[in-house]
C-alpha cells in the first residue's frame, strides 16, 4: 500500500514551508492566490485527498465555477451568554457569513443547567432540518457525547477535558495554546525570572488544560522548577465570587512568585484585583500574562500581555470544517489548531 501523502511531502516537493502548504490546503491565513493554487495543484498531483473546504477536486481545478447552493440549518449550542468580549462573538460573524454564502442558515440555542443534568435538548432545537451542530462553551462530557450520538455532524469549538480519554465523534477546533506560553517563559527565564505560577481551573476545558501543560513543559525545557505553591488551580465556579476566592488564596500564599501565567485574560483581571488589595503592584512586584487578547486586556491598568486569538480565522476554519463534514461525513475526525500571536504589554514590563 502506498504511503499516505502528508503536508510535509507537498512542501518538500515545492520547496516551500509546511506552514505555507497548510494555509493553502485549509484556506486560512494570508497567502498569494498564485501560491495557493500552485500548492493545491501539486497536492492533487501527488494524490492528497484531505482538503478541508473543497466539495471536490473540480472546485480546486476550477475555482471560478460557482457551486450549487445548499440549504438547511446549522445549529449553534452554547452554555453561556457570549458577550462582546468573548472571542466567539466576532468568530460567529465570520462563520455565519461563510455558511450563508453556501446557502446554510444559523440557529442559536442556549443549553441550560437542566438540559445538561437531564441530557435533554433545548426546547427551541428542531433536528429535522439541521445539517450540523457547532458547540461553543460546551464542556460537559456526557452532554457532548449525547449530541455526538445523534447522527448529526458536530463541531466543537474547544471541548471538555475528558474528551482526551473519551474521544468524541466530532471535529474539534482550538487555538494554539502552546507557542505563546513557551515563548514568554523562555523570554522571562533569560531575564532571570525563575519563580512562575499558573492561575486558572485546569480542568475547565481543553484549552485551559493545554495552557497549563504548556506552562509546565516550558518550565521543564528552560530548566526551571515547577512549584505547586505558586499555582492556583483548584476547581471553582467562574462567577462573581471568583475574584474574592483568588484574593483569599493569594492572601494565604507564604510567598508570591515573580510571575503568574493566567488561563485567560479574565482570570488575570480577577487576579489583579486580589494583588491590588494586597498592595502588590504589577509589574513592579509581580508580572502577569493572560490569554485571548480580550478588549479589556488593552484598557486595564497595567495593560495585559497576552496571546492574541484570530477570531476571523477561527470562524473561517469552523465553516470549512462543518461544511466539509456535511459533504463528506466519512472523513476521519479532525483536531485543528489556528495560530495565535504573542503580545507584550505593560504587565510583563518587556
Amino acid at each position: 500500500m502506498a504511503n499516505k501523502v502528508t503536508l510535509q511531502d507537498i512542501a518538500d516537493a515545492l520547496g516551500v514551508s509546511r506552514n505555507t502548504v497548510s494555509k493553502a490546503i485549509n484556506n486560512t491565513g494570508v497567502l498569494a492566490e498564485s501560491t495557493r493554487q500552485k500548492v493545491l495543484e501539486k497536492a492533487i498531483e501527488m494524490g492528497y485527498k484531505q482538503f478541508s473546504y473543497a466539495n471536490s477536486i473540480s472546485d480546486i481545478k476550477n475555482p471560478s465555477i460557482s457551486r450549487t447552493k445548499a440549504s438547511g440549518e446549522i445549529a449553534l449550542f452554547t452554555g453561556n451568554f457570549l458577550s462582546n468580549s468573548h472571542f466567539a462573538s466576532t468568530m460567529l460573524d465570520k462563520f455565519q457569513h461563510e455558511i450563508a454564502l453556501l446557502g446554510y442558515s444559523l440557529t442559536m440555542h442556549r443549553v441550560d443547567e437542566n438540559n445538561v443534568a437531564d441530557l435533554s435538548l433545548p426546547i427551541s432545537f428542531r433536528p429535522d432540518n439541521t445539517k450540523a451542530i457547532i458547540c461553543i462553551e460546551m464542556f460537559n462530557q456526557s452532554f457532548c457525547e449525547m449530541l455526538c450520538d445523534m447522527s448529526i455532524p458536530v463541531l466543537m469549538i474547544d471541548a471538555p477535558v475528558a474528551s482526551y480519554w473519551r474521544p468524541l465523534n466530532a471535529d474539534i477546533l482550538l487555538m494554539d495554546n502552546f507557542t505563546s506560553i513557551y515563548t514568554v517563559i523562555n523570554d522571562m527565564s533569560k531575564k532571570g525570572i525563575s519563580k512562575i505560577g499558573f492561575v486558572g481551573q485546569v480542568t475547565h476545558c481543553r484549552s485551559f488544560y493545554e495552557r497549563f501543560m504548556a506552562f509546565r513543559e516550558a518550565l521543564y525545557v528552560n530548566n526551571l522548577s515547577f512549584d505547586e505553591r505558586y499555582c492556583l488551580t483548584e476547581v471553582h465556579s467562574h462567577d462573581k465570587d471568583y475574584k474574592e476566592y483568588l484574593y483569599k488564596a493569594l492572601e494565604k500564599m507564604e510567598e508570591l512568585p515573580e510571575m503568574f501565567i493566567c488561563a485567560n485574560d479574565f482570570v488575570a483581571l480577577d487576579l489583579l484585583y486580589g494583588l491590588k488589595k494586597l498592595n502588590v503592584e504589577c509589574p513592579r512586584d509581580i508580572k502577569l500574562f493572560g490569554f485571548d487578547d480580550s478588549p479589556e486586556s488593552k484598557i486595564m491598568t497595567p495593560s495585559l500581555s497576552t496571546s492574541h486569538i484570530h477570531s476571523q480565522i477561527i470562524g473561517y476554519s469552523a465553516a470549512n470544517l462543518v461544511v466539509s463534514r456535511i459533504e463528506q461525513p466519512d472523513l476521519n475526525y479532525r483536531i485543528t489548531y489556528t495560530e495565535t500571536d504573542l503580545i507584550y504589554r505593560e504587565s510583563t514590563n518587556m
